[in-house]
């Protein structure tokens, strides 16, 4: 380990030479590390104990790339690419997925299915199934728990989020090719003393998976269809809606808001290499209004459902 010459004054040495071969964020990286050689050593910590983390776990699936949270149990992002294509191929069948708990993640940080085991709350896909239909493998890769969050059922997941998932794939009609980002929210909620809180419920035995206040969709419509023209850029919509029961008459409008509301919310800059004179209005090219349709809301229970165990006392 290189500290340079010892002197009385603060040495400063490149973070990469502070902690040697432990792995780092490019960030951490560059960032550099102010180290009074002769006093402490904090990054020694690292060769002694290693790099605490990590705190998400990504994983690169057929139809969709998520970012799992380790501390909510719930993935902090799923990005999506679905296209006119990519939705009229039917090779995948909804019937033969089931739910299922994600090994790549260490069973100590792991979201299980007993977790959801009367818990009153859907397991709420964020990359949609039906966006996955092209192939039985992308539609199986959807039901990993790692691509779920805890969801109110009637009202909301199987009723005006489902008319939302289908205006996002109704845009290729309008875009040769679509990317969607979806996520969970923990907004904060003035209390009665005039003070702002974030309270969340959370599910599990023991409690460990975070039940989302909000959840969020930022879409980007790229290539647009000539009856639009040949506008610049991108256009991009961002949208955040309740965990909760939503009448289906409530415009969808009412949850358009600024991209960068949901950047502050959850710390994450998601166009960062887009310019803002790049990006068009979403909301100013086509209709943002959701169609009701009827779903099937009972379907049949995957298999696992069928015997799961009752929760740990």
């Amino acid at each position: 380990m290189l500290w340079g010459k010892k002197t009385e004054t603060t040495t400063t040495t490149n973070t990469s030479e502070v902690v040697g071969t432990i792995p780092l964020t490019p960030e951490l990286s560059r960032a550099g590390a102010v180290v009074r050689s002769s006093l402490v050593n904090p990054a020694e910590y690292f060769q002694k104990y290693g790099f605490p983390g990590p705190v998400h776990d990504i994983a690169s699936r057929e139809q969709f790339i998520s970012c799992y949270d380790r501390k909510t149990r719930n993935p902090a992002w799923v990005i999506e690419h679905i296209t006119g294509q990519s939705l009229k191929v039917r090779d995948g069948d909804r019937g033969s997925s089931i739910f299922k708990e994600d090994t790549a993640v260490p069973a100590l940080f792991r979201g299980q299915l007993r977790d959801y085991f009367r818990s009153g709350y859907d397991r709420g896909h964020q990359a949609p199934a039906a966006d996955a239909k092209f192939s039985q493998n992308a539609m199986d890769e959807t039901f990993f728990l790692t691509n779920m969050c805890p969801q109110v059922g009637d009202g909301f997941n199987r009723d005006y989020w489902a008319h939302f998932e289908h205006f996002c794939r109704k845009l290729t009609d309008s875009y040769a090719s679509v990317r969607i980002v979806t996520g969970p929210l923990y907004l904060p909620k003035k209390d009665s003393d005039g003070k702002w809180r974030v309270s969340y419920e959370v599910i599990g035995n023991p409690p460990n998976i975070a039940v989302p206040t909000h959840f969020f969709k930022i879409i980007v419509g790229e290539n647009p269809s000539p009856a639009l023209g040949s506008p610049k850029g991108v256009a991009i919509g961002a949208f955040v809606l309740p965990n909760e029961k939503i009448d289906n008459n409530t415009p969808l409008k009412s949850f358009y808001v600024p991209i960068e509301s949901v950047e502050r919310s959850t710390g994450v800059e998601f166009l960062p290499l887009l310019p803002a004179s790049e990006r068009r209005d979403l909301c100013r090219e086509v209709k943002c209004e959701i169609t009701v349709r009827e779903f099937v809301k009972a379907l049949p229970a995957p298999r696992e459902q069928l015997a799961l165990p009752p929760p740990r006392k």
